[in-house]
């Protein structure tokens, strides 16, 4: 039953949190028989914008001139080959490279204008399957698995993880740093500090963290949680 004029959605000046009972659909320019959910954009101070999109069979996401990360959470995609759920492609801005939906699908789209490094390599379009990629404790901690699936190195200007807590795991520390992120909740759930708000957050929940946000995350429940999370980096904070 609804609670009239309740939500746990929250806003404040370094973070937010969204939650899918605010959720609001649109199409975006180029999309068709598609729709997206805006998390975050520079309206609220970011410097990247990240989107669920949701797609009818046959769907058409839009082209952009920035570069793009889709992570596929449920269904098929179609963009240079085969995309399902887990798997994700890298395409580099201003690469015009069609994705169609080949079922009905919900994907995590992340777009970012990209910044050059005078002694760096452009980008080059990749694909990637998350159950490929290398998982590694953080802190050395085995109930915390990190996987990154943006390859390392300076010709990448951001980073995007999947991190995998075991029941009652938790970050070592309270992080507080340069870089924004972007959190989508996969699975699980458990209590995020943001700021000095603490939030009960579950699978679906979107979170926006600004630079020098305090943050920190506990596991809570009996399955493991997991996120999806974007972070910039790989450049100096006066680019």
């Amino acid at each position: 039953m609804q609670r009239l004029g309740h939500t746990r959605s929250a806003r404040r000046g370094d973070h937010l949190l969204l939650t899918p009972d605010t959720f609001v659909r649109a199409p975006l320019p180029g999309m068709v028989n598609a729709t997206a959910i805006v998390h975050v954009s520079p309206a609220v101070g970011a410097k990247f914008t990240q989107y669920t999109a949701e797609f009818e069979q046959g769907g058409v996401l839009g082209s952009t001139e920035a570069q793009r990360f889709v992570y596929v959470i449920e269904g098929d995609l179609a963009a240079d080959g085969h995309l399902g759920p887990e798997e994700f492609i890298y395409v580099p801005a201003g690469m015009p490279l069609p994705i169609r939906a080949e079922s009905r699908s919900r994907a995590a789209v992340i777009e970012k204008p990209f910044q050059p490094l005078a002694d760096s390599t452009t980008p080059e379009p990749f694909k990637g399957n998350e159950s490929a990629v290398a998982s590694n404790p953080l802190a050395d901690d085995p109930d915390l698995q990190v996987r990154m699936l943006i390859p390392e190195g300076p010709r990448f200007d951001f980073a995007v993880n999947t991190m995998t807590y075991q029941p009652g795991s938790a970050l070592p520390m309270v992080e507080i740093h340069v870089m924004e992120h972007g959190l989508l909740m996969l699975a699980g759930g458990g209590i995020y500090r943001l700021g000095d708000d603490w939030y009960p957050v579950t699978a679906g929940d979107f979170i926006w963290m600004a630079p020098y946000c305090p943050q920190w995350f506990g596991a809570l429940g009996k399955t493991p949680a997991k996120y999806l999370i974007y972070k910039d980096f790989n450049r100096h904070p006066l680019c």
